[in-house]
């Protein structure tokens, strides 16, 4: 059995106040930029995560900050410039392999720079060992991030099964409010997130949302 979730963490307060209604106008934990596969680059999604008015915001490349530390950067300008924005928390998306099946972990709120996640920050995918959900995992604790299951129902394996296993483990929680349907402008997917979200709730775990945008626009996919 793995760790209790971090309910400590600051971030958790947050992912606590998330509802099937969050996304996309107050929260965002799921995002992509140019620096991996994302449209927008992180300039752009700055501004769009302004313009929506935006409360929280993670960027989640795949296995890449750099987006993340621009998006900071434009951030930190419009702020300067006297714009309200979003509380950015770092964010990367990493592949692993979980009860024998490729999934995507969401680590959010880690510290910056640190060692046990250089080998998942290099672009790409990491193979061996480290390919290992619990070797994931103990990356993320490591830099005292939180590890969400990204979108738990997009997988060969159904969700329950995932979610068991991450838990068992000692996951965080998982992304609970996701649009399976892609549709033009996000909305949570009935009855499958709905699951989720019980299932989750059962268990004590996190709950976060977040559009996967990889398109041009941050409020759908």
């Amino acid at each position: 059995m793995g760790r209790t979730p971090r309910h400590d963490h600051p971030l958790a307060a947050v992912l606590a106040s998330v509802t099937p209604a969050c996304c996309p106008t107050r929260l965002n934990f799921h995002c992509h930029t140019t620096h991996s596969d994302g449209s927008l680059r992180p300039e752009q999604l700055a501004e769009q995560a302004i313009a929506i008015g935006l409360e929280h915001l993670a960027v989640t490349d795949h296995h890449a900050i750099a987006g993340s530390e621009r998006v900071a950067a434009a951030l930190a300008q419009a702020r300067q410039d006297g714009q309200a924005v979003p509380t950015l928390w770092r964010g990367v998306e990493i592949s692993c392999l979980l009860e024998g099946c490729l999934v995507h972990v969401l680590a959010l709120g880690f510290a910056a720079e640190h060692p046990s996640l250089l080998p998942y920050l290099q672009g790409s995918s990491v193979v061996g060992a480290a390919l290992q959900a619990q070797q994931v995992l103990e990356a993320i604790r490591a830099a005292d991030g939180l590890a969400l299951l990204a979108h738990p129902a997009r997988y060969r394996l159904p969700f329950a099964t995932l979610i068991a296993a991450a838990a068992e483990l000692g996951f965080d929680g998982a992304e609970t409010w996701y649009d399976y349907q892609m549709q033009p402008r996000w909305q949570p997917t009935p009855l499958v997130c709905e699951a989720i979200a019980r299932d989750l709730s059962r268990r004590g775990l996190l709950q976060s949302c977040g559009t996967d945008t990889h398109g041009l626009a941050l409020h759908g996919r």
